[in-house]
């Protein structure tokens, strides 16, 4: 999988949902009560939708919740981490340790 496809694992899931269910954009946006154009960005990676629209589409499109919840995390993380690379992989470390640590106590 080539890295820009990576990075937007979740609009390819969804888009991959969505055309599977056979409903077009304008279908899933209604249902959301968002208009279409905000759902395509969605689904091209522009717009990082909340965690309410992620359990809502999972639902619209019969998904797997905790897939699409993990996919969605991830690209949040994502989104601040690009904020400053220089700073990103060690502070992704530290997440790492202190989620070990809580998970003891």
């Amino acid at each position: 999988m080539d890295i820009d496809k990576k990075n937007k694992m979740l609009p390819i899931k969804l888009k991959q949902l969505r055309e599977a269910s056979g409903l077009p954009q304008r279908k899933v946006a209604a249902a959301l009560d968002i208009d279409t154009a905000t759902y395509s960005k969605i689904e091209t990676g522009k717009f990082i939708p909340s965690k309410e629209q992620i359990l809502q589409i999972a639902k619209i499109l019969s998904a797997n919740e905790s897939e699409l919840l993990e996919m969605w995390m991830a690209e949040k993380i994502v989104a601040i981490a690009k904020s400053d690379m220089d700073l990103a992989p060690a502070a992704i470390k530290l997440v790492g340790e202190k989620l070990n640590i809580d998970k003891e106590i």
